[in-house]
């Protein structure tokens, strides 16, 4: 019998929906550590608790379900949000030491993968020891996106306007690339996965911090609460397109 792919399609839908599950990783991490005052170390493990939950469903069903790979996805950011915050403000080794690490950690894997498999192929992904490989090149893609972008607010010193706008310049250059060079789109696809991430995680600190520190003061639960339903709808919309139903 033939096996099933697990993962979504690499659409332009896709990428928003990316977007908006960064935001709610990044929105939703601090919800858990900061509003709620539960720390870095007991948020990584409630949040890590959650997604292992949803990564054993995900890798268990036998064929693509679009709200449970979603549900992984967001779990990916959430945890990538408290590992980021954990290493920097726990372990004390900065954003640039655990951007370091979470670098050679994602090539580490995707070195595997390539060995394991003769080559690394984001779609269709049939194959659950593959799939565990993806979902661990996920998790440290966005965990290594946090950790980048909090690098380019905490570090550099930029607005989160201003790093949300480099990191969406540097989107647009893959974007440029993947249909106007020969470079290899599975590093342009990774490339774009992990800067995704910042991009997202900005703007949900531009919705979440304090004005006097660049943002709009909107508070986590809202902004959770509000990027969620957005992505809610996009995700019904992709899925109906992609099934080719229409609305009556």
């Amino acid at each position: 019998m033939e096996k099933l792919n697990k993962v979504a399609r690499i659409t332009f839908l896709f990428w928003i929906i990316k977007i908006f599950a960064t935001t709610i990783g990044e929105t939703l991490g601090d919800m858990f550590s900061m509003t709620l005052g539960i720390g870095y170390l007991q948020s990584l493990i409630i949040t890590f608790i959650l997604f292992a939950i949803s990564l054993l469903i995900q890798l268990k069903v036998s064929k693509f379900y679009t709200g449970l790979y979603w549900l992984v996805i967001i779990g990916t950011t959430t945890v990538g949000t408290e590992i980021s915050d954990f290493m920097d403000r726990t372990l004390g080794l900065g954003y640039a030491s655990g951007s370091l690490i979470l670098f050679s950690s994602l090539m580490l894997v995707l070195f595997i993968w390539h060995r394991y498999e003769k080559g690394i192929k984001y779609y269709p992904i049939t194959n659950v020891k593959v799939e565990t490989l993806f979902w661990i090149a996920v998790l440290l893609s966005n965990s290594l996106g946090t950790a980048f972008g909090d690098f380019l607010s905490d570090n550099v010193g930029l607005s989160y306007l201003n790093g949300a706008m480099i990191t969406a310049g540097i989107i647009v250059i893959v974007v440029v690339l993947h249909y106007f060079s020969k470079i290899n789109h599975i590093l342009l696809f990774w490339i774009a996965f992990i800067f995704t991430r910042p991009f997202g995680a900005t703007f949900g600190d531009l919705l979440t911090k304090p004005i006097d520190k660049g943002g709009l003061d909107l508070g986590t639960i809202p902004s959770t609460l509000i990027t969620a339903i957005l992505m809610i709808i996009i995700v019904i919309y992709s899925s109906i397109k992609e099934n080719g139903l229409s609305i009556k």
